[in-house]
Protein backbone atom coordinates (compact mmCIF):
# COMPACT_ATOMS: atom_id res chain seq x y z
CA UNK A 1 0.00 0.00 0.00
CA UNK A 2 1.07 3.62 -0.64
CA UNK A 3 2.57 5.77 2.23
CA UNK A 4 0.22 8.36 3.26
CA UNK A 5 2.24 12.14 2.66
CA UNK A 6 4.94 12.91 4.56
CA UNK A 7 4.90 15.27 7.03
CA UNK A 8 7.24 17.89 4.25
CA UNK A 9 5.45 17.01 1.60
CA UNK A 10 2.39 19.70 0.68
CA UNK A 11 -0.71 18.16 1.01
CA UNK A 12 -2.61 18.43 -2.84
CA UNK A 13 -6.06 18.04 -2.08
CA UNK A 14 -9.56 19.40 -3.87
CA UNK A 15 -12.85 19.72 -2.71
CA UNK A 16 -16.34 18.82 -4.47
CA UNK A 17 -18.68 21.23 -3.37
CA UNK A 18 -22.13 20.25 -3.36
CA UNK A 19 -23.51 22.95 -5.66
CA UNK A 20 -23.79 22.00 -9.28
CA UNK A 21 -21.73 24.30 -12.07
CA UNK A 22 -25.41 25.95 -12.34
CA UNK A 23 -25.02 26.69 -8.56
CA UNK A 24 -27.86 24.70 -7.51
CA UNK A 25 -27.73 22.86 -4.08
CA UNK A 26 -26.95 18.80 -4.81
CA UNK A 27 -29.29 16.51 -3.18
CA UNK A 28 -29.72 14.48 -1.65
CA UNK A 29 -28.60 15.98 1.87
CA UNK A 30 -26.25 13.34 2.60
CA UNK A 31 -24.73 12.97 -0.31
CA UNK A 32 -21.53 13.94 1.11
CA UNK A 33 -21.48 11.56 4.21
CA UNK A 34 -22.48 8.92 1.66
CA UNK A 35 -20.10 9.54 -0.74
CA UNK A 36 -17.19 9.31 2.20
CA UNK A 37 -19.03 6.39 3.71
CA UNK A 38 -18.44 4.72 0.55
CA UNK A 39 -14.51 5.43 0.63
CA UNK A 40 -14.17 4.84 3.98
CA UNK A 41 -11.94 1.83 3.26
CA UNK A 42 -8.94 3.26 2.15
CA UNK A 43 -6.77 3.99 4.16
CA UNK A 44 -3.17 3.72 5.17
CA UNK A 45 -2.32 0.34 6.25
CA UNK A 46 -2.42 -0.75 10.37
CA UNK A 47 -4.47 2.88 10.66
CA UNK A 48 -7.91 3.47 12.40
CA UNK A 49 -7.08 1.19 14.83
CA UNK A 50 -9.91 -0.95 16.63
CA UNK A 51 -13.02 1.23 15.94
CA UNK A 52 -11.85 1.87 12.33
CA UNK A 53 -15.35 0.37 10.41
CA UNK A 54 -16.55 3.86 12.30
CA UNK A 55 -14.10 6.58 10.92
CA UNK A 56 -13.95 8.36 7.32
CA UNK A 57 -10.91 7.65 5.30
CA UNK A 58 -8.23 10.14 6.22
CA UNK A 59 -8.19 10.75 2.27
CA UNK A 60 -11.73 11.21 1.71
CA UNK A 61 -13.78 13.38 4.30
CA UNK A 62 -17.08 15.52 4.20
CA UNK A 63 -16.64 19.23 5.73
CA UNK A 64 -18.75 22.35 5.65
CA UNK A 65 -17.31 24.87 3.00
CA UNK A 66 -18.94 28.22 2.79
CA UNK A 67 -21.95 27.01 4.42
CA UNK A 68 -22.16 24.22 1.33
CA UNK A 69 -21.88 20.71 1.88
CA UNK A 70 -18.64 19.65 0.44
CA UNK A 71 -16.34 16.84 0.65
CA UNK A 72 -11.97 17.08 1.04
CA UNK A 73 -10.17 14.43 -1.29
CA UNK A 74 -6.56 14.00 -0.52
CA UNK A 75 -4.56 13.22 -3.94
CA UNK A 76 -2.43 10.47 -2.46
CA UNK A 77 -6.00 8.21 -2.74
CA UNK A 78 -4.56 8.50 -6.18
CA UNK A 79 -1.48 6.25 -5.52
CA UNK A 80 -2.94 4.48 -2.88
CA UNK A 81 -6.32 3.38 -4.40
CA UNK A 82 -6.53 4.58 -8.35
CA UNK A 83 -9.94 3.19 -9.17
CA UNK A 84 -11.37 5.04 -5.15
CA UNK A 85 -9.83 8.24 -6.34
CA UNK A 86 -11.46 8.05 -9.93
CA UNK A 87 -14.69 7.02 -8.29
CA UNK A 88 -15.16 10.41 -6.36
CA UNK A 89 -13.87 12.19 -9.68
CA UNK A 90 -16.12 10.82 -11.87
CA UNK A 91 -18.76 11.45 -8.98
CA UNK A 92 -18.40 15.16 -9.34
CA UNK A 93 -18.53 15.17 -12.94
CA UNK A 94 -21.62 12.62 -13.61
CA UNK A 95 -23.43 14.94 -11.07
CA UNK A 96 -21.64 18.09 -12.80
CA UNK A 97 -20.65 19.13 -8.60
CA UNK A 98 -18.22 22.13 -8.99
CA UNK A 99 -14.85 21.11 -7.88
CA UNK A 100 -11.87 23.78 -6.86
CA UNK A 101 -8.11 22.64 -5.86
CA UNK A 102 -6.83 23.66 -2.06
CA UNK A 103 -4.25 25.76 -1.76
CA UNK A 104 -1.74 25.73 0.83
CA UNK A 105 -1.98 28.95 3.30
CA UNK A 106 1.45 28.86 5.18
CA UNK A 107 1.97 31.01 7.78
CA UNK A 108 4.40 34.08 7.73
CA UNK A 109 6.49 35.67 10.25
CA UNK A 110 5.24 38.86 11.75
CA UNK A 111 8.84 40.42 10.84
CA UNK A 112 9.05 43.66 8.19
Amino acid sequence: MAEPSKPHEPVREFFILGLTNQGKQFRPSDWAERLCGVLACFRPEGSGGRHAHLQYSPYVRPIIFNGVKSVVVNASLRDLEPMAYHFAVNFAKDNDLQVIDACLITEQDDKP
